[in-house]
């Protein structure tokens, strides 16, 4: 079905637009737009990686509320492909610039508004393009002033992924390693190789430096060629099922939480 993994009572496209006249409490309900990417991760990975884990995400916890609550969220048709400029060398990546994925968030938020919604979150599931959100996110609550706007990033909800790694894949394991993969064989094993799984950090960018990083406030320029030849950055090869669907759990549980706060949030 063309909902995939979100549930069809939340899915927005399945409404008429008689249903978005006459909608309740139109301006308490939450819209969450997911926007992914498709782009390499590796050997083992397929390119849907950071999409699937997204919409994974979002499906699970609306399966947590219970059908009264659950009108109250509905979710935009995913935007699969995004800001992927970092991993356009490897073959498959499919990129929009920034300026494209601007305007299209632009022109989707302010359909929305015209319909009746104030409160839209945009659900980012890449860790290339946050600040495209945020931007997006600011300037559209400067255009209208009743727009309340959630720029989430996956990454930034509390989650038990730190607890089952070492200090040092979590500090380096960025980009289809210990965690990415775990999750990935909790939902679309099918399409893991884990045969092919590689282990590569970067040599000695990321520990000669205390303050500079990777990813973090006080990160550097990079694409991913300058870290690593394969296209992984972390270790993959110990990956399970069982560590996928613990931390599978405390993202749910975290969004969940944080989409009952957005629900009552107002300025």
């Amino acid at each position: 079905m063309f909902h995939g993994p979100i549930p069809a009572e939340g899915y927005y496209s399945y409404l008429t637009w008689n249903d978005i006249d006459k909608m309740p409490n139109k301006t308490n309900v939450i819209l969450i737009q997911p926007i992914g990417a498709i782009e390499q991760h590796g050997a083992h990975l397929p390119l849907i990686t950071d999409d699937a884990i997204g919409l994974q995400v979002i499906g699970k916890t609306l399966e947590q509320f219970s059908s009264q609550d659950n009108p109250a969220v509905y979710v935009l048709p995913p935007q699969h492909s995004g800001r992927s400029t970092e991993h356009i060398s490897f073959p498959g990546t499919i990129s929009l610039s920034a300026t494209t994925l601007t305007s299209l968030l632009m022109d989707i938020g302010e359909s929305v508004y015209r319909s009746g919604f104030r409160k839209l979150v945009f659900f980012n599931s890449h860790g290339g393009q946050p600040q495209v959100m945020e931007i997006v996110a600011r300037d559209l609550r400067q255009r209208y002033s009743d727009f309340i706007l959630f720029p989430i990033f996956i990454w930034h909800l509390p989650n038990v992924g730190q607890t089952l790694v070492t200090p040092h894949e979590f500090k380096c394991g960025i980009h289809a390693g210990y965690i990415e993969t775990s999750l990935m064989l909790t939902f679309l094993k099918k399409y893991v190789k884990m045969d092919l799984a590689k282990k590569e950090y970067p040599s000695t960018v990321m520990s000669e430096h205390d303050l500079l990083g990777i990813e973090g406030g006080l990160a550097y320029a990079w694409v991913t060629k300058d870290l690593s030849q394969s296209g992984v950055i972390g270790d993959p090869t110990g990956a399970t099922q069982d560590k996928g669907k613990r931390i599978l759990a405390s993202l749910v549980a975290s969004f969940k939480k944080l989409l009952e706060e957005i629900y009552e949030f107002h300025f």
